[in-house]
């Protein structure tokens, strides 16, 4: 049972990252690429990438990709050159998980993650499911292993 010092500490804590993930998460905004799924892996046009508004070109730093071989999105991350797959299915209770700040983060239990999908807060102890990628001049592959 939780004592009420915790509970407070607890309920605290999420009533000023909740807020704050919430303004991060407006700022890059939510954004579903096109994909073609394949049964051993999930094609994303690099260009999904790029954001045109109001004249300017700027980059996302993620797209989201729905999917029918799991029931919960991909989030797809770039990293420098790299590309990082992590499946937004918290490891904890299987919430879907919110993307913003640079982070996942459940709202169910409060377990936060690196966008290389590992553990940054529990109550969660495992890392994400992640997925291999490839590139080539035009495509990112995320692979189904």
């Amino acid at each position: 049972m939780m004592k009420r010092k915790k509970f407070i500490q607890t309920l605290s804590s999420v009533a000023i990252t909740i807020p704050s993930l919430g303004f991060l998460h407006s700022c890059s905004g939510i954004y579903y690429a096109t994909a073609k799924e394949e049964v051993d892996k999930i094609t994303i046009a690099k260009h999904e990438f790029i954001l045109e508004k109001n004249n300017k070109v700027s980059k996302r730093e993620f797209v989201l990709i729905q999917n029918n071989k799991y029931r919960f999105p991909i989030c797809l991350y770039k990293v420098g050159e790299d590309y990082i797959a992590s499946l937004l299915k918290c490891t904890h209770r299987g919430c879907e998980l919110n993307v913003g700040g640079g982070i996942y983060s459940c709202p169910c239990h409060g377990s936060q993650f690196s966008n290389e999908g590992t553990v940054l807060q529990g109550p969660a102890e495992q890392k994400l499911k992640t997925f291999p990628t490839k590139t080539d001049d035009e495509n990112i592959y995320i692979l189904f292993s």
